[in-house]
């Protein structure tokens, strides 16, 4: 199953694209694009050193933003339209009922080595990296179909053709994936003789800069340990404007390392930073900043993707009575009476959230299904009387529920102590889950540490969350149980077609939905696969697999020296908007 994630909260991007002559600028014009003028550096942060400078060999957001200005796939997102557009592919064909698709490649594209792209960098890239189970950060899992594999070949030195065991819907929208150069990558591939984990080890962080080359608007240029990464501008690259002009109009991206939010803040307003990955909890100081003078613009959108925060109970906790209680859905609806969401969205995001979908983001129009009534009114006196008849009525000295075997009903929350939004968050959740008898204990982690200690199992309740797609198939690792992301239930991994014993593992409801993913996976129709991701998202809603606490608006500030600014949340593979960012 899918590896690489979508999961930053509030990583920012820049959106503007461009084609290569003859195609210019399209799309953009209702989000105020305009054309810019060349030159200029600009400079963001990163909230931690880059694990690596190969996107594929670890799961790091850090190293995914900087990879979006380096690489492109063969397709990408208008943002305009959530549309998927050409990129390294200029055309594409879907044939045999939805089995076979096959893409033209871009005439005249080099990597930024002045190399030329072909054929043969795009077999390269899904063979031995995308489809490499060894890959860190690959994706093998999304290349079989009912246990047989998706195959790519080669038509010609500018065509690429893949065929399906059977038709995937939404087999486009997942072919965002970077590729990478052949010729520089063949020594540490399966084709070049090496081992299949080798992949990993390409490009360290103290790489040349001669190896790394893409076909992205920037070039790598240095990293200062611990310090910044530096980008230059890429003279071949393949887009222009809507005058002819080549992009980007940036001669350099420099990335700071600053892992405190405060610290982010801090150098923003000093003037080092010329954009602020924000959230609500800042925006009122930011604003009133902006309003009595300040030379920055902070703006809100509402968008598809972003993260929305959830809470998650562990049903295979290592205390067998916590988890027969998380694994109750009583008790899972009982908790979220006690969830203030109209409280944490005004005092956590300064009233800058809305309440959230059940896996699908209200803004996903083609998709999204009301279900804020299943999310109920914050009610400590409807949680209370939900535990007490399911059991759990019998209380210590101390206020705390007793388990069945006496033991007080106390349980960890894991959370991200570096996150603004996290700590408050977790605080209010404590606060009134210990007014229905239900004793929390917080303990703070690094934000980039969660899936790793989601996935490891060894936690209690978590704090956390994940990334929207336009499409809920591009979120099946996560929401399908058994999935490689469904880290709740952990015990029904990895769940395959036809294993008895994995979906015996399953609750009825989860049965339902690993079949509902399992058709839609493969539904030509339309609207019979909007059918059957509504009824998906009620039976979320009603379960609760997670409770999910509130979508936020996007906030992100810039400086006023810039032109083109309109972000995104996410770490979004195949969308490198920077390239359109001018100095005024």
């Amino acid at each position: 199953m899918r590896k690489r994630t979508t999961l930053a909260l509030v990583s920012l991007a820049l959106i503007g694209t461009a084609f290569a002559a003859p195609k210019k600028v399209t799309g953009y014009g209702s989000l105020g694009v305009v054309d810019g003028k060349p030159g200029g550096t600009y400079t963001l942060a990163l909230g931690d050193s880059p694990q690596s400078l190969f996107y594929y060999g670890a799961i790091d957001n850090n190293l995914g933003l900087i990879s979006q200005q380096l690489f492109d796939g063969l397709v990408e997102f208008n943002f305009a339209t959530y549309k998927i557009e050409p990129a390294l592919a200029e055309s594409w064909t879907v044939t045999d009922g939805g089995k076979v698709y096959t893409f033209k490649l871009r005439q005249g594209v080099k990597w930024s080595d002045g190399q030329d792209f072909n054929a043969d960098d795009v077999i390269f890239t899904y063979k031995n990296l995308i489809m490499n189970p060894e890959a860190k950060a690959g994706d093998a899992g999304n290349f079989k179909l009912g246990g047989q594999d998706i195959t790519i070949s080669k038509v010609d030195n500018m065509t690429v053709k893949f065929v399906l065991p059977r038709p995937a819907p939404a087999f486009l929208l997942q072919q965002r994936y970077f590729i990478m150069p052949q010729h520089k990558l063949m020594s540490k591939s399966i084709q070049g003789g090496a081992k299949a984990g080798d992949i990993n080890t390409a490009w360290p962080t103290n790489a040349s800069a001669s190896d790394i080359v893409g076909t992205g608007p920037f070039k790598f240029q240095s990293y200062t340990t611990g310090q910044k990464v530096t980008l230059v501008k890429n003279p071949n690259y393949w887009k222009v404007d809507a005058k002819g002009t080549k992009l980007p109009y940036l001669d350099k991206l420099e990335f700071l390392i600053i892992r405190d939010p405060q610290a982010q803040l801090a150098q923003f307003l000093a003037g080092n930073l010329d954009q602020l990955n924000s959230s609500g909890a800042q925006f009122p100081d930011l604003k009133s900043k902006e309003v009595a003078g300040a030379p920055i613009k902070v703006n809100r959108f509402t968008a598809l993707f972003g993260s929305t925060p959830f809470l998650a109970y562990n049903f295979d906790a290592k205390d067998p009575a916590l988890a027969k209680v998380f694994s109750d859905v009583r008790f899972r609806r009982a908790m979220q009476s006690a969830v203030n969401r109209e409280r944490i969205i005004d005092s956590v995001y300064n009233g800058l959230a809305s309440l959230p979908g059940h896996g699908v983001a209200p803004a996903n129009k083609a998709f999204y299904v009301n279900t804020t009534r299943q999310l109920g009114t914050f009610s400590l006196d409807a949680a209370n009387k939900a535990l007490d008849a399911m059991g759990l009525s019998r209380k210590n000295s101390a206020g705390i529920r007793l388990l069945p075997n006496g033991k007080p009903l106390e349980f960890d929350l894991t959370y991200g102590t570096d996150s603004a939004v996290y700590p408050p968050m977790a605080t209010i959740l404590q606060s009134d889950f210990a007014k229905v008898g239900v004793k929390v204990n917080l303990k703070g982690i690094l934000s980039s540490k969660l899936l790793s200690t989601g996935m490891s199992g060894d936690w209690e309740m978590i704090l956390h969350a994940f990334g929207d797609q336009p499409d809920p198939e591009l979120r099946r690792p996560i929401w399908q149980p058994g999935g490689s992301l469904y880290y709740w239930h952990r015990s029904t991994q990895p769940a395959k077609d036809g294993d008895p014993g994995i979906v015996a593992k399953m609750a009825p409801w989860e049965k339902e939905i690993y079949d509902i993913f399992n058709k839609a996976a493969v539904e030509p129709n339309a609207a019979t696969r909007k059918a059957l991701y509504t009824r998906w998202q009620l039976i979320f809603a009603q379960n609760l697999p997670v409770t999910p606490i509130a979508k936020p608006e996007n906030i992100g500030a810039v400086s006023s020296k810039y032109g083109n600014y309109i972000y995104n949340l996410g770490v979004i593979p195949g969308y490198n908007p920077v390239p359109l960012i001018y100095q005024k």
